[in-house]
């Protein structure tokens, strides 16, 4: 078996030849997107093209109807309240082009429409068989090519740390449901777990060990309550053993002193000073650097930062209040619709590795404006419209 017809072998009805070829194509490049995304996002950006243009075809041939989960509509709110930003913004134009990455959003009604039934659950092996891969090229840089300090972390093939960190730690998530609640090929997830977990380990950003340690609670909630109590004791265990290059940044965490951590501190004030100044609409879409000497913190330790290195804080900052309540919105009702559908036992998998990725997502956030690197938001909109997905009845 191919791995398209290993895709799309769960297809509707007989349809028109052409029909479903369009449809084959664009789910293999839909699970192109989620694949490539640990290796190149200009790959994945083509492919991701490349399904909304079929997509796009399958909605205009076959005359279907525009479908999406409910948390879509708060997208598109928290979309319409960015463009109102960027146009209030000190710089409309560079705001205006920043607010291009609003278009990720279509990924949503993208891998609703394309990735339903078992094609979900393939998505995500697929997933999980890329990101071994990136994982052990993490490992091998900082083992032996001696991408083992803060100056220089692994990677993988990614152009950013804190990007392969925070896939890596989606990913992560992903392969702790699927052991946890999985129906089969559990023993694949078990089997690439470690090489996630160290490559996580190794590229010694802080906010991914948080989200991981996050997601694995929750994950171990929803299982038993009581398994809980096995997670300080896997942490322990592990650092522990670790090298002291990662124990020194375990225990930086807790250290006040850390330049890092007063760093991030400080940003919270700015980002307060910019939301008590632009309460309604912000500084703009990709103004914080520009204005962040007039409102720097006099603890501040960096002289600038693109970000505020905090979610919540930098949507309010950046975009205002009203963004802040709808992208409060957003999470809450994708929240309650994903327990609703794990409560309901239908596709427990699925749901449980969204409802993972989304505590990682919202740990790791509090630490790292996650949500605006278009890789992890590509992937993140990706799991969590899966479930959703493979309920949804086919056209």
């Amino acid at each position: 078996m191919t791995v398209t017809d290993a895709i799309t072998m769960d297809a509707a009805a007989p349809r028109p030849f052409g029909t479903r070829q369009i449809e084959a194509a664009g789910v293999v490049a839909l699970a192109g997107v989620a694949g490539t995304l640990l290796f190149s996002i200009a790959v994945a950006q083509i492919l991701l093209t490349l399904a909304l243009v079929c997509w796009l075809v399958l909605v205009i041939t076959d005359g279907e109807r525009f479908e999406a989960p409910r948390f879509f509509l708060p997208l598109l709110a928290y979309a319409g309240v960015t463009l109102l930003s960027a146009i209030f913004s000190p710089d409309p134009r560079v705001s205006l082009v920043d607010c291009k990455q609003l278009v990720l959003f279509l990924t949503v009604p993208l891998a609703y429409r394309l990735a339903t039934g078992s094609r979900s659950s393939k998505i995500l092996t697929f997933v999980l068989t890329c990101a071994a891969a990136s994982a052990v090229v993490g490992i091998v840089q900082y083992g032996i090519l001696r991408y083992d300090n803060l100056g220089q972390r692994p990677q993988g093939t990614l152009g950013h740390y804190m990007t392969y960190s925070g896939l890596l730690m989606l990913v992560l998530s992903i392969a702790l449901a699927r052991v946890l609640f999985g129906r089969g090929e559990r023993a694949w997830a078990a089997l690439v777990m470690p090489a996630l977990a160290v490559a996580v380990a190794v590229s010694l950003s802080r906010n991914a060990w948080v989200g991981a340690c996050a997601a694995a609670a929750v994950l171990l909630a929803l299982k038993d309550f009581r398994l809980i109590a096995l997670l300080p004791i896997a942490a322990a265990a592990l650092f522990a053993i670790a090298p002291p290059t990662i124990s020194a940044r375990f225990h930086s965490i807790f250290d006040p002193g850390d330049p890092t951590n007063r760093d991030r501190v400080a940003m919270l004030r700015e980002g307060e000073h910019m939301v008590r100044a632009h309460p309604l609409t912000g500084v703009g879409p990709n103004m914080v650097l520009r204005v962040y000497p007039e409102y720097r913190d006099p603890g501040a330790v960096e002289k600038v930062n693109p970000h505020l290195h905090n979610v919540p804080v930098q949507i309010a900052a950046e975009r205002g209040l009203p963004a802040l309540a709808v992208w409060l919105w957003f999470i809450g009702v994708l929240t309650f619709d994903l327990s609703a559908l794990f409560r309901s036992g239908r596709e427990r998998f699925l749901s449980a590795a969204a409802l993972g990725v989304v505590a990682a997502m919202l740990a790791a956030g509090l630490f790292e404006y996650n949500f605006g690197d278009s890789e992890f938001l590509m992937l993140f909109l990706i799991v969590v419209t899966l479930p959703f997905a493979a309920v949804r009845p086919h056209a």
